[in-house]
């Protein structure tokens, strides 16, 4: 706002120049001046009538030069006020260092790294022994993803949903203060039956905005609860027929398991007891898996259904569920069946739903983003 008292002292002072050059004394006749035309008693006349109208004259440009102050003023004024109230969506980061702890072939954890990259958000990944994960060993909260951000005070954020609308408040909000954006996501912990500790977030699929920072990211209220629905959708169901469908035979176990240890963090004796070990395990779990979730005998068939109900929801006429650009909920969707790259069961769902396209502009979007990142 000094700036803008800087420039309102600027428009004054050209105002009292503009002023001062076109008062009468710099439009009547100067000593030794001569009028050109008929005479001496033209020239009396002419000075007379000058005189007669100096201050009408005066009096209009002082009223005209006030009036178009008045007007620049406010316009100016009005102009500043506006752009204070404007969320400065592109604020960026740029103070903001981010850490993630992750397993890679985590759905959860590859749904925050999707987010990130599409926002063009530099990050340093810790990937997170599954086995010891010593590399968390300072934390109360012992799963993945966590995410450790910096903007001059270092909070620690848990639970993916929770990441995703932390940090996208954080950029879209004028409040640039990472802890004062986190508390709006109050943790609740518990034990449940095996006394193992629970961990629930308070308004975890909610973007925290004020009541004109909301107006312009969302176009109306529908966008918002479409977005919220189907972001629970995919924490709630969509996550849960990854592991029935990438361990569905013996072979896929297999498949899945060398794929994990092949992109995590394992030692050699590890990585071995993980993938024939883990695989077997993972095959016999899977079933019990499906049994919870109520799922077909051929769970590829519950994977198929809520890939095309997914499809079905963004419709024809839009390229995403967000409209031209992806929003949380195409985000959420992508990053975790984009876990499922290079198995079967991948390529069993590209080749038996209506998603393909889809996913390919996800994929271009995201890679724009680690390119701008770049």
């Amino acid at each position: 706002m000094a700036a803008s008292y800087v420039r309102v002292g600027r428009l004054c002072a050209g105002f009292l120049a503009f002023n001062k050059a076109c008062s009468w004394q710099a439009l009547a006749p100067q000593p030794g001046s001569r009028l050109y035309g008929k005479g001496r008693g033209l020239q009396e006349k002419l000075g007379g009538s000058l005189r007669v109208g100096s201050t009408a004259l005066s009096f209009a440009f002082v009223l005209g030069g006030t009036l178009g102050l008045y007007h620049t003023l406010k316009h100016h004024l009005q102009q500043e006020r506006q752009h204070a109230e404007q969320p400065d969506t592109k604020k960026s980061s740029a103070d903001l260092s981010l850490t993630l702890y992750q397993y890679k072939t985590c759905p959860f954890c590859s749904k925050v790294r999707a987010f990130l990259d599409f926002h063009s958000l530099p990050y340093e990944i810790v990937e997170v022994n599954p086995i010891l994960r010593k590399e968390i060993k300072f934390s109360g909260y012992r799963k993945v993803p966590i995410l450790i951000g910096d903007d001059g005070e270092k909070v620690q954020i848990n639970d993916s949903s929770v990441i995703i609308s932390a940090v996208k408040t954080y950029l879209l909000s004028r409040h640039k203060d990472l802890t004062r954006v986190l508390s709006y996501y109050p943790e609740m912990k518990s034990k449940d039956e095996k006394g193992k500790d629970v961990f629930e977030y308070n308004n975890k699929y909610w973007v925290m905005l004020e009541d004109q920072d909301e107006r312009q990211y969302y176009p109306n209220k529908e966008a918002r609860k479409e977005e919220m629905k189907w972001r629970k959708w995919v924490d709630d169901w969509l996550v849960h027929l990854i592991s029935p469908n990438v361990y569905r035979t013996p072979g896929e176990a297999l498949e899945s398991f060398d794929y994990i240890v092949r992109e995590g963090k394992f030692g050699t004796f590890e990585g071995f007891f993980a993938k024939y070990f883990g695989a077997a395990a993972m095959f016999f779990i899977s079933k019990r898996l499906k049994s919870r979730h109520n799922l077909h005998d051929d769970v590829r068939q519950d994977l198929y259904l809520a890939v095309d109900q997914w499809v079905a929801a963004i419709g024809k006429h839009r390229p995403f569920m967000g409209g031209d650009m992806p929003n949380l909920a195409d985000l959420a969707v992508y990053g975790v069946l984009r876990v499922m790259e290079g198995l079967e069961a991948f390529n069993d769902m590209m080749a038996n739903t209506k998603v393909k396209s889809w996913y390919q502009r996800m994929e271009q979007d995201i890679k724009k983003g680690q390119e701008v990142e770049q």
